[in-house]
């Protein structure tokens, strides 16, 4: 990745900043108009700084992974964002350490071989474990959602949060991941349901897409880190109680906001 120019570095300092100091600022501030690929390099430019402050690169998460998603952000494709080691959550968050936090259910994808953009679908499912999920999306914009543009989400990690991630599953087939049904339940009551075929069809087309993705801009898919697939509902805001997220077949994990 070249050197970005004095403009453009002052954009990821902002970036920087914000999730440092856990305060939002307003979207004009970096323009609505940026480039995609311009936004991944400030992406980049801000997941380089947090490395150098001891933030050791954990994962990858992919948005915009259906056709619903994608309508809201005017995209034809998929997204992704970098996930530093503090995004990997236990099971417990404080709402106050949030600045405008949803939450979703995805399948969790653990690397435990390097993939490859020529890798294919069983190949990939031989090279990851999956595990039931949790997302918990949060942006350094005011006011974000879904009111910023295809690149300030990219700039900003694709809204990178939290993930909280449960045990994996055992002997995860293609099919085994097919259809797979996903509820959402708040203090016991349930409040959303959606299917694995909303993420691309099937997840583990998201982890294909996300090599190819990530071998376009120089990146690798590598062994350790841990890839957020993609939602199987329309977000929700996040708010204190008890959630837990059941996948049929797979398992299920809790989080608890205080």
């Amino acid at each position: 990745m070249a050197p970005l120019d004095l403009e453009h570095q002052e954009y990821a300092n902002r970036l920087y900043s914000a999730y440092e100091k856990r305060q939002a600022f307003e979207k004009d501030q970096i323009p609505e108009s940026i480039h995609p690929r311009l936004a991944y390099e400030l992406q980049q430019a801000v997941t380089a700084k947090k490395a150098q402050n001891g933030e050791a690169l954990a994962g990858y998460k992919i948005s915009l992974t259906s056709p619903e998603t994608q309508q809201l952000f005017s995209s034809e494709k998929p997204l992704y964002g970098a996930l530093t080691a503090p995004a990997i959550s236990g099971n417990a968050i404080e709402l106050s350490s949030m600045l405008s936090p949803l939450i979703e259910i995805e399948l969790m994808f653990l690397i435990q071989e390097d993939i490859d953009a020529d890798d294919s679908t069983t190949a990939i499912l031989e090279k990851t474990l999956v595990a039931p999920g949790i997302e918990v999306p949060d942006s350094r914009f005011t006011e974000w959602f879904p009111n910023i543009t295809l690149g300030q989400v990219i700039a900003d990690s694709a809204v990178a949060g939290r993930i909280v991630v449960g045990e994996p599953a055992k002997n995860c087939s293609y099919d085994h991941l097919d259809q797979v049904r996903g509820e959402l339940f708040l203090d016991g009551e349930s409040i959303a349901t959606g299917s694995s075929s909303e993420v691309l069809g099937h997840p583990v087309n998201a982890i294909k897409w996300l090599a190819a993705e990530l071998e376009a801009h120089g990146l690798k898919l590598k062994r350790g880190l841990t890839v957020s697939s993609g939602t199987f509902i329309l977000p929700k805001p996040l708010q204190k109680g008890r959630y837990e997220a059941k996948y049929e077949g797979i398992g299920s994990v809790e989080l608890t906001v205080h």
